[in-house]
């Protein structure tokens, strides 16, 4: 199994200094870089502190200037945001500064209030009409001259400049339905699956469409499929606590995103006091100790074991969760010296 890296800039108050939330990203960054892992992936998302991430070729980039090996991946951009032609053009450009480390993934986008701001009148649910039309255009964009006419594009003759340096970039597509499962094999793309709070079971779900997928394409599959979950490493209670009570009010604060709810003042969220939360199965502690990348590295061990049995390619460390900068750190650094050698001993 290998393990990729997704960390936002994330800002939960007005009182912590947007440069401390810099400087500690890019330091997540070289920790992954330095402890070999293969992917470090930056999201796309607007007008939120949560997530301030509005060009993740931007964040890719200056990744690119501070790494040495990591590859850099877009996790991911929203089709519906772009026109082809720029999107070809500021990817393949980040390929040409990187010296050839992009992983470009794409997808449909998360939540509604981010619609209605930068793209009025689409609803997510049909957002992967716009996908399934834009990558095969980025695709011909890359190779040379192409003339589109689609249903959301149209454009006369044109091409990406510059050309990605990479022969055939790796694509990556965010997965869950049965439908983009379907799409990206037929297509040989990499999958990144994301089961948020859910249990193992929503996992082997996730297998089972891609098998299904695969059995329908006569068995032709050649890519990798990617699982991320929030991670949290620890050896004490005070930090298990301190880990668990922040995702709790991260979940809280998207979940008011999700579904329309709560107010977003000068780009941050609307907090739910933590006491509001008791109850909510959807936050409940037990439950996300047991189904997120959370526990001591015994644990985390055995989880990705469970992962690995299932045929996940690569595990991604999802840092970004609300926890304290410092526990982060921690965090990360006690995967890489206890939980990654399980793995790569195993490999060899």
């Amino acid at each position: 199994m290998k393990f990729h890296i997704a960390v936002n800039l994330e800002r939960m108050s007005p009182e912590t200094s947007i440069t401390s939330v810099r400087d500690h990203t890019l330091e997540m960054i070289k920790m992954a870089d330095s402890a070999g892992f293969d992917v470090a992936w930056a999201a796309e998302h607007h007008a939120l502190e949560m997530t301030i991430a509005p060009n993740p070729f931007q964040i890719l980039g200056w990744w690119a200037e501070n790494t040495k090996k990591i590859r850099l991946g877009t996790g991911v951009v929203n089709a519906a945001y772009w026109h082809p032609i720029n999107l070809a053009g500021e990817a393949a450009f980040l390929d040409l500064v990187s010296d050839g480390r992009l992983e470009f993934g794409i997808g449909s986008g998360a939540y509604q209030r981010e619609f209605d701001r930068i793209k009025p009148g689409l609803d997510q649910k049909d957002s992967w009409r716009y996908m399934q039309e834009m990558l095969p255009a980025v695709k011909k964009l890359w190779r040379g001259d192409y003339a589109h006419e689609g249903e959301f594009w149209n454009f006369p003759t044109a091409t990406s400049c510059p050309k990605p340096l990479q022969e055939n970039v790796p694509i990556w597509l965010a997965a869950r339905a049965p439908i983009t499962f379907d799409y990206a094999v037929r297509h040989d793309c990499n999958i990144l699956s994301w089961p948020l709070t859910m249990p193992l079971s929503e996992i082997e779900t996730y297998r089972k469409r891609l098998d299904d997928a695969i059995e329908r394409n006569s068995g032709k599959y050649t890519g990798k499929w990617s699982v991320m979950r929030h991670a949290a490493i620890y050896k004490t209670e005070e930090d298990r606590d301190g880990a668990i009570n922040a995702v709790r009010r991260v979940l809280g604060r998207f979940g008011n995103l999700m579904m329309k709810k709560g107010h977003v003042t000068n780009g941050f969220s609307e907090e739910i006091p933590i006491e509001e939360l008791e109850g909510n199965v959807r936050v409940d502690p037990q439950m996300l100790e047991e189904n997120l990348m959370f526990g001591s590295p015994k644990q985390v061990i055995a989880k990705l074991k469970v992962y690995e049995k299932l045929g996940v390619d690569a595990f991604l460390y999802y840092a970004s969760m609300g926890m304290d900068m410092s526990q982060q750190k921690r965090s990360l650094q006690m995967f890489i010296e206890e939980v990654v050698p399980a793995f790569s001993e195993a490999e060899s």
